[in-house]
């Protein structure tokens, strides 16, 4: 189905589709994809699985169909986490959330028949040279068994890639002129994948733009546009602000998703005061999304929609650690990606898509009944309620998504789950999606 992409791109094309359908699509919309795949235990940002990702969002069918396909459940993270106790914490954090119990039941089967298999292994291996003089510690016997195991794990996933193999191919047999009319439809489609990639020179030259399946060049491709960008008005922070960028980039899904589509678009510009924590020196006078007039003194930070600039005071003081200016960034960048990306004013939804404009509404209503019972709410998810219209607070609100999480690290998921239990999963479906499959990079 996708031999129209060029070999050395098909692997990373088809990892990329896949994350994004795990946030935004149905299992069956991807199988094909899965059945293409070489190893369903690749590693992507911060060293997750797909594995991992579907655990951590409570995807009961992607877990088990990736677990039918061989997923290894004891591969940790950069975190040290593993599916098992990934789940496990998931369960703990949404101890109501049905879907994330059922994801746990699936891998504690599956982990505790792995370690059956490995133990009858060593039982077997133990019984075998009881009257065989040892040659070898038992730590060398485990390691070989745990290496017999990783190998029958490898062949299984081989039969299995020879099988959908031979489907597809029997597929297109018996498919007849369908299958010709949908490997035309591939071929329209990789293409116009490709013309998204052409970008104008300086100079009018045509260059395309290919991508890159190294996750470190990846990640400094995204960074030095985004450094070509930024212009440090005051002061002197090149490190800082590459900095940056990299945590934003390498911190969560959510807020490289924002980075990814950012540096590949030539409106955005972003002006930095490293001598000041706030904009005023180069923004005496805002305007705010609801039309409310205010003062740059009074802003971290502040997206302009009209000229697509985002200004950021970036000087840490007592009362503002890096931890809050890149908050700041973070959440002035998601403005300034949702109105390019939707063209709507800055809403996380395209004009005339009723249904995700009620789906906000929703999520406001539900933040706005829970201030009202005097619960706890961020700092971010208020000011978005203070809005004077219901653009300002939506706008706002969906970039309290991206600033509680940069701000929070891994704990920010958690905070929106508790505080706004429809926001995250609002966000993360029908935007994290929408900049991943728009991005140039």
């Amino acid at each position: 189905m996708m031999s129209n992409i060029p070999n050395s791109n098909t692997e990373q094309f088809v990892e990329e589709r896949l994350i994004v359908g795990l946030f935004t699509g149905s299992l069956l919309q991807h199988k094909e994809l899965l059945d293409m795949l070489e190893d369903v235990d690749v590693r992507h940002a911060r060293q997750r699985t797909l594995l991992h990702v579907g655990v951590g969002l409570g995807k009961t069918d992607w877990v088990e169909e990736l677990l039918a396909r061989g997923a290894d459940t004891d591969i940790t993270d950069n975190s040290q986490q593993n599916a098992l106790s990934l789940a496990e914490e998931m369960v703990r954090q949404f101890p109501d959330d049905v879907e994330r119990s059922k994801v746990l039941n699936l891998v504690t089967l599956v982990h505790r028949r792995d370690q059956v298999i490995l133990h009858r292994l060593e039982a077997s291996s133990s019984r075998s040279t009881d009257h065989v003089t040892p040659v070898a510690s038992p730590e060398c016997d485990i390691a070989s068994l745990k290496s017999s195991v990783d190998s029958l794990r490898r062949e299984m996933k081989s039969l299995v890639r020879q099988l959908s193999s031979s489907l597809e191919e029997l597929k297109e047999q018996v498919c007849g002129r369908d299958a010709l009319l949908r490997c035309l439809e591939e071929s329209v489609t990789s293409t116009a994948d490709d013309v998204t990639c052409i970008k104008c020179g300086l100079i009018g030259e045509a260059s395309l733009s290919q991508p890159t399946s190294d996750p470190a060049r990846a990640r400094q491709e995204c960074v030095d546009a985004m450094m070509r960008k930024t212009q440090i008005v005051y002061g002197s922070g090149v490190d800082e602000m590459r900095k940056m960028y990299e945590t934003l980039y390498e911190e969560d899904e959510c807020t490289a998703s924002i980075i990814k589509f950012i540096s590949g678009d030539d409106r955005v510009k972003v002006m930095v005061d490293f001598e000041s924590d706030c904009i005023g020196r180069m923004r005496e006078k805002v305007v705010e999304l609801d039309g409310i007039q205010g003062n740059g003194t009074r802003f971290y930070a502040f997206c302009d929609i009209e000229s697509e600039t985002v200004h950021l005071g970036a000087k840490v003081s007592s009362d503002k650690d890096e931890k809050l200016v890149r908050s700041e960034l973070a959440g002035a960048l998601s403005q300034l990606s949702l109105k390019l990306v939707f063209d709507n004013e800055g809403r996380p939804y395209g004009k005339g898509d009723v249904e995700r404009e009620r789906e906000w509404m929703r999520a406001i209503e539900e933040a706005e009944e829970r201030r009202n019972r005097g619960e706890r709410l961020d700092e971010w998810i208020i000011y978005a309620l203070d809005g004077k219209t219901l653009k300002a607070k939506v706008c706002r609100l969906a970039a309290a998504v991206p600033g509680i999480i940069s701000y929070d690290g891994p704990t920010g998921r958690a905070i929106l789950q508790l505080q706004a239990p429809l926001l995250f999963p609002l966000y993360s479906n029908n935007v994290m999606g929408t900049l991943l499959a728009s991005a140039k990079r």
